[in-house]
């Protein structure tokens, strides 16, 4: 059985930050996430997708930014488990917690923070006949890694932020970039849409609205689309394509964390925003897993979230010490191993 300090569900940008801020009150950390590698969605769905809202950073890369963190924690030598889902929680007599993944794994810990994100993801997909013909076979419905897309004819649907930013990426990787959205108006950011109306005023990008894909051709992968421009018209567009990538979002689920006895607010966690404590003592939900009034979904907001949580966790560790939390600003950090760490840095003091 794996023991540790802090147990982590969720190794996404609020999880492994956590990690950084329990270090300084010397609490271990282990995580574990279904996916196979830390980042969470940054990792695994955008990696490639600029972020805005990271202070101190006026761009920074969705990849990037989990490679920083993971940096950034590695005086603190978390450990992970990776590849396998937090299947079960069960409290024992002395008040900690075991948790057991879908492969059998077990870990025990006095605190569990969930820090899961959204849930477990499955993308909204179009309703067309042969759409699982194409998949991996021309059709994507999230972007990895652009450079698969170099100077190839792109099709993308969709009137959201994803879509609105990947057209306005791939511009300068593809050589073709179709936007097709079915509302003449967009849900994205304002300046993005001013973009794209830049971009197809200058050729960059063939933007049709309002439109849809109804119909997807090709022997052995995705040669062509069929495009219905409007209800008014009969005619149809057919355009030959290497590449279609709807991007309407994906649909969240908590999965085996909505079993726990976690009280559950529109598919969200509860808690107390005092310390992020969920229904159940010792149990933390921090990041977009949780929900409390004026909630926001930012990352940044994670990072706020799990600083308290971390507080809080050690009182509950240790209820016979104070901490005194002073700055993070001079002195080293030391890492478990006892070294000193030139960054981050601290200046911590814990009173018995």
């Amino acid at each position: 059985m794996i023991k540790t300090d802090i147990l982590i569900i969720g190794a996404g940008p609020t999880g492994l930050f956590a990690v950084f801020e329990a270090g300084l009150l010397k609490l271990k950390c282990h995580l574990i996430d279904a996916l196979p590698q830390p980042g969470g969605q940054c990792s695994e769905i955008y990696p490639k997708k600029p972020i805005y809202d990271i202070p101190g950073f006026p761009e920074v890369l969705a990849g990037d930014l989990v490679d920083n963190l993971m940096e950034q924690i590695k005086p603190f030598q978390p450990t992970f488990t990776l590849g396998e889902r937090a299947e079960t929680i069960d409290k024992l007599e002395d008040g900690t917690f075991v948790v057991t993944t879908n492969k059998g794994t077990k870990h025990n810990a006095p605190v569990v923070a969930i820090a899961g994100g959204l849930g477990s993801f499955e993308p909204r997909k179009p309703l067309l006949e042969n759409l699982a013909q194409y998949e991996d076979n021309g059709i994507a419905y999230m972007i990895k890694d652009p450079e698969i897309y170099r100077d190839k004819k792109v099709v993308i649907a969709g009137g959201g932020d994803s879509a609105l930013d990947w057209s306005i990426f791939l511009t300068d990787v593809a050589s073709e970039v179709t936007l097709v959205h079915r509302r003449n108006e967009f849900r994205g950011a304002l300046d993005s849409v001013e973009k794209v109306q830049q971009l197809k005023n200058e050729g960059k990008i063939n933007l049709i609205t309002p439109a849809e894909i109804v119909g997807l051709h090709g022997e052995d992968k995705l040669e062509s689309v069929t495009i219905k421009k409007s209800a008014a018209e009969v005619e149809h567009i057919t355009l030959e394509v290497d590449n279609f990538i709807p991007l309407f979002g994906l649909s969240p689920k908590l999965g085996p964390i909505a079993n726990w006895g976690l009280e559950i607010e529109k598919n969200a966690i509860k808690v107390d925003t005092f310390d992020y404590q969920t229904n159940v003592p010792g149990i933390y939900a921090i990041g977009d897993v949780n929900t409390y009034p004026g909630k926001l979904k930012l990352i940044l907001c994670g990072f706020h979230e799990a600083t308290l949580m971390c507080q809080s966790a050690y009182q509950r560790i240790f209820p016979d010490k104070k901490y005194v939390m002073k700055y993070t600003t001079v002195g080293g950090v030391s890492g478990f191993d006892g070294t000193k760490k030139e960054a981050p840095k601290a200046v911590i003091k814990a009173i018995d």
